[in-house]
């Protein structure tokens, strides 16, 4: 099994005037995402993925401001970048164009709305928004086995939604995973 990544962009979806209207340096993750497809144009599909976790624990898990630019550029450097991807990314219009593109594209034929979306078939197969989960997976094993139960759900035409109460995050078992600094 392999992973595409796409790029979808809150901002974009929210903006309610003309595109050519929009600030790219302002809407709210937009600079993250622009120096993400210069990580994929760098390194590739595992590239981008890199970024994407360095990203989403400096933002997530350290509370950095994901649009300033000593996040994104710490963030490169996490994934194995130089930290001037994130200014050569900012520099390059072609990142902006990339990423409306792509969000546009996904929005068009998975009709995205702002949850995770996972498609299958190499991106061209049924698309499922989610799954959410509430905590991690503690094992290999039972990340592959929720995999295997939502693999089966996307591929399955007839099946639309599940939902349920979410379970708190388990503060503990992240803090075993990730050191008491996160």
């Amino acid at each position: 099994m392999s992973v595409t990544w796409g790029l979808f962009s809150l901002a974009i979806v929210n903006w309610d005037k003309p595109m050519d209207e929009f600030d790219p340096d302002r809407g709210r993750g937009v600079r993250s995402l622009r120096a993400a497809v210069k990580a994929r144009e760098v390194g590739g599909n595992d590239g981008i993925g890199a970024y994407y976790r360095a990203i989403g624990h400096r933002a997530f898990d350290l509370a950095a401001p994901v649009d300033d630019i000593d996040t994104i550029r710490a963030a490169a450097v996490d994934a194995g970048f130089d930290a001037a991807l994130a200014d050569d990314a900012l520099a390059d219009a072609s990142t902006w164009e990339a990423l409306k593109s792509e969000h546009a594209i996904l929005c068009d034929e998975t009709r995205s709305f702002g949850v995770p979306t996972i498609r299958l078939d190499g991106g061209r197969g049924p698309a499922l928004f989610g799954p959410v989960i509430s905590n991690p997976a503690e094992t290999t094993e039972e990340a592959v086995e929720l995999w295997r139960h939502v693999r089966w759900l996307i591929a399955y035409d007839n099946f639309a939604e599940l939902k349920r109460d979410r379970l708190p995050p388990d503060l503990e078992a992240h803090k075993r995973r990730h050191g008491n600094s996160g």
